[in-house]
C-alpha cells in the first residue's frame, strides 16, 4: 500500500493520480485499438507467423485468456483474491507489455492489507504481498492490472509487490522477506524479460507523479537487486 507520510494507501486508477506524469504514454497495445480497426490486426498477424496470430487474437474485444479462480504466476504463494473493484481484467503482456516491477511497503500488518485489498472502497491492490517470515500471497493475477501506483501507465506495465512493515523500521526488512520477495521478482524477470536493475525493478516513492515514500530509505536496493540478480542466475 506504501506510504504517504507517516500512512496512506496506494494510489488508484479511478481517482487522484489516475494517469500519472502529463503526456505520459500507455505502453503496449489494447483492445481498443481494434475497436477501430476491426480484425485488421489479426489478418496481418497470420501473415507475419503463428506467434504473431497468437498474440494478437487476445487483443480482439470480448476475448480473453482462459483462466482459473486461484490459479497462480508464482510456486508456491497462497492465493486470496483483491476485490475486483481494485484491479483490471487484462491479457498481459499481450495487450500491455510487463517490464517494470514497483516495490511497495505496507504501512500496516499482512492481515490489514490483505483485508485493504478485499475491500471495494479500497480502490488499490497489488499483485503480491511479502511477509516477514517470507510468505508471499498473491491477490492479483500477473496477466491483470493492479491498482498499486497511482499513475495508470505504471500500472499496466509493471507487477506490484508490497512488503509487510513500516518504512521508518528497517528490522521489519528481514532476511526471509528479502530473500523470498527476490525469488518472486527473478522469476517475473524471468517471465516478462525484463533486466534485474534499478532501471526496472524501481520504489514507488520513483513513480512519475507518486506522493508516496515507499519503501523508504531504509529498503537495501543494493542487497535486493543483488539477491535478485543471484536468483536468476541460479535458474539456469
Amino acid at each position: 500500500m506504501g506510504s504517504k507520510g507517516d500512512g496512506g494507501a496506494s494510489g488508484t486508477e479511478g481517482a487522484a493520480g489516475t494517469e500519472g506524469a502529463a503526456g505520459a504514454k500507455r505502453p503496449g497495445r489494447t483492445r481498443r485499438a481494434l475497436l477501430f480497426g476491426g480484425l485488421g490486426a489479426v489478418a496481418v498477424a497470420a501473415v507475419a507467423g503463428r506467434d504473431e496470430l497468437g498474440r494478437a487474437w487476445w487483443l480482439v474485444p470480448g476475448v480473453s485468456k482462459p483462466r482459473k479462480e486461484g490459479e497462480l504466476d508464482h510456486a508456491g504463494a497462497g492465493w486470496t483474491s483483491a476485490s475486483p473493484a481494485n484491479w483490471r481484467l487484462a491479457d498481459r503482456p499481450a495487450d500491455y507489455r510487463v517490464d517494470r516491477i514497483v516495490v511497495h511497503v505496507t504501512q500496516g500488518s499482512f492481515a490489514s492489507s490483505v483485508d485493504a485489498f478485499k475491500n471495494p472502497f479500497h480502490r488499490a491492490s497489488a499483485h503480491y504481498i511479502v511477509g516477514q517470515d517470507g510468505h508471499v500471497e498473491q491477490m492479483v493475477r500477473e496477466l491483470d492490472v493492479a491498482f498499486h501506483s497511482g499513475n495508470r501507465s505504471m500500472n499496466e506495465r509493471s507487477v506490484g509487490i508490497e512488503h509487510v512493515g513500516f518504512v521508518d523500521r528497517p528490522q521489519d526488512f528481514t532476511d526471509a522477506m528479502y530473500g523470498a520477495s527476490a525469488l518472486l521478482a527473478a522469476g517475473i524477470c524471468r517471465r516478462y524479460g525484463i533486466p534485474a536493475d534499478r532501471k526496472h525493478i524501481v520504489g514507488h516513492s520513483e513513480v512519475p507523479g507518486a506522493d508516496h515514500t515507499d519503501p523508504g530509505p531504509h529498503w537495501d536496493w543494493n542487497r535486493y537487486v543483488r539477491l535478485v540478480g543471484e536468483a536468476l542466475g541460479s535458474e539456469h
